[in-house]
């Protein structure tokens, strides 16, 4: 079920935006290169925010110990996290963003 989050020009470019979904954290992040990614706020490392972390293209890195996950699959890139986080498909309609997300 695809479900409206916000507005493209919510997420800041190069940034991560925290929402929450049936109470489950995601960050909203916005590439440098523009695009919008949806990955589990929690490291796997440690139960810290994602969305406070370091954005570029293509990865986000936990602020308090460095691990980067790779935005499009959740896997991480760099120790201290060995497990992946979940991602979420983004669905961009128009200025608004939408993500495909299973409730129970």
């Amino acid at each position: 079920m695809a479900i409206k989050v916000c507005k493209v020009d919510d997420v800041p470019l190069g940034k991560a935006l925290r929402i929450k979904i049936d109470d489950v954290p995601i960050a909203l992040v916005k590439t440098t290169s523009g695009e919008i990614k949806a990955i589990s706020d929690n490291c796997s490392h440690g139960d810290i925010s994602l969305s406070e972390g370091f954005v570029d293209d293509s990865t986000i890195e936990c602020w308090a110990h460095g691990a980067k996950f790779d935005l499009n699959t959740g896997k991480p890139l760099s120790l201290p996290a060995f497990e992946p986080v979940p991602v979420y498909e983004v669905i961009i309609e128009g200025d608004e963003i939408y993500l495909e997300y299973e409730t129970d």
